[in-house]
């Protein structure tokens, strides 16, 4: 146990609640420039306390400290990324004469906040994900309800505490550590305009058929694809980046490397070189510098994703590495595993793994890997590692992801580009820019011109 948290109940999301509301008049009429200061204020804090953030995040989500300090890194960059944005919430005017209707007038379009956001974070990136939902609202002027994950409440309230000495304004941001029955008030109250929530996608379409008629962003689960071709040349640049996406965070990641489809003229070589990379990863306390592969955040999820191996394996799946618990962990720590000849319909291919599992399966074309990865419920990035650029767009055309990333894996993502999924990864899009136009409506003056 690293903290004991205070658990909210509905008397106290009732009084946050009414707390946004009321601050709303009082963010909305910021100044741009004073939006901008307190996400600075954030932002800097998070780089003085970097350290303090880091340990704090390995000893509540088991991230290994340079995972961690990756994603303290992260999250000042995307309130850094707010900085700007919250300058550039612009309007615009015309002209209204494109008949006799319109002669004489013209038109101004502006931009007001929607309202309090509910932000619901994940225990995966407790921090740069609720960042995701926090500083695009500040941005804009919208007050924030944050509902962390019941296992990564900390590192929330150490961002509270920032933010609270920023300047924003008082009931305008709260952190409401709480469970799943009182959270619903977060999905349900009509006080409430837009929810974003990051999770599962059992729970997100949930959320959305019982939220009312508010907004709803969704980020949700993903098992994402990398395909290589044959035209491979930097095997070291590769392989570095196809173990990273696979097994970073324990390959607790929505955007994980988690199926891979490789030319079958370079099977062979990339088996071998990818196995012995995998193999080479050091399991053990995630506050050792030099632990490698973190433990899965629970004992639960450990043991289902060692039964759907096991499946995968009755069903003649061969097992090319991995699929023991760790020796010199902690009980949660998984061998990075990788499995071929994986039947189709099994869950290791057809659900989100959410840990350290791959599974490899040649193909004879690129046209035959996009139709692999495109046969799945989720459509979040695909990595495409090729020298063709014509192999490229043609990626861009007929995959159904969000995003394709060339040459790297489709665990890639910088924090200001837009993120997002389609079928059942999601609703909607993050980053901060893309995130804010949600959260703001637009509001029209039409005046005559005499």
């Amino acid at each position: 146990m690293v903290e004991q948290v205070a658990q909210c109940g509905p008397n106290e999301i009732d009084r946050a609640l009414d707390a946004a509301v009321a601050s709303l008049e009082e963010t909305r009429r910021m100044e741009p420039y004073q939006r901008a200061e307190a996400l600075s204020y954030v932002r800097d804090g998070l780089r003085k306390r970097a350290e303090e953030f880091a340990v704090a995040l390995s000893q509540e989500n088991g991230k290994t400290l340079a995972e961690s300090r990756l994603e303290v890194a992260r999250t000042a960059a995307t309130f850094d990324v707010a900085v700007g944005e919250a300058t550039r919430v612009y309007g615009e005017a015309y002209d209204l004469g494109i008949n006799a209707m319109g002669a004489g007038r013209r038109c101004i379009v502006r931009h007001y906040p929607v309202g309090v956001v509910s932000a619901i974070a994940p225990f995966n990136f407790p921090m740069n994900l609720a960042a995701h939902k926090i500083a695009p609202a500040m941005a804009v002027g919208c007050p924030v309800v944050l509902k962390p994950a019941s296992m990564t409440p900390v590192t929330a309230l150490m961002m509270a505490e920032l933010i609270e000495k920023s300047g924003w304004p008082k009931g305008a941001f709260s952190v409401l550590p709480c469970n799943r029955a009182a959270g619903q008030m977060l999905v349900e109250d009509e006080r409430i305009k837009l929810l974003s929530f990051t999770g599962s996608p059992e729970v997100g379409w949930k959320m959305k058929a019982s939220a009312g008629t508010k907004k709803v962003v969704l980020e949700l689960g993903g098992n994402a694809g990398l395909i290589i071709d044959n035209s491979v040349t930097d095997w070291d640049w590769l392989i570095s980046r196809a173990v990273l996406g696979a097994f970073y965070q324990c390959g607790q990641v929505c955007i994980s490397v988690q199926r891979i489809f490789v030319h079958q003229d370079v099977m062979g070589e990339f088996r071998a070189r990818f196995k012995k990379a995998a193999e080479a990863l050091k399991s053990g306390d995630p506050l050792d510098e030099n632990t490698t592969l973190g433990p899965i955040i629970d004992s639960a999820n450990r043991e289902r994703l060692q039964t759907w191996v096991k499946e995968a394996l009755e069903q003649g799946a061969e097992l090319v590495s991995g699929n023991t618990v760790a020796r010199g962990g902690q009980g949660n720590n998984m061998t990075a595993t990788i499995l071929e000849e994986v039947d189709p319909s099994c869950r290791v291919n057809t659900e989100e793994a959410f840990g350290p599992v791959v599974t490899l399966t040649p193909v004879a074309s690129m046209e035959e890997a996009f139709q692999m990865v495109n046969d799945s419920k989720f459509g979040l990035q695909c990595g495409v590692f090729t020298q063709d650029f014509n192999t490229v767009m043609r990626a861009l055309d007929v995959l159904e992801v969000g995003g394709v990333i060339h040459n790297d894996v489709p665990s890639f993502r910088v924090d200001n580009m837009p993120y997002g999924g389609v079928k059942d990864s999601g609703l909607g899009r993050e980053g901060v820019k893309y995130a804010m136009k949600d959260m703001l409506e637009e509001r029209v003056l039409v005046y005559q011109v005499k």
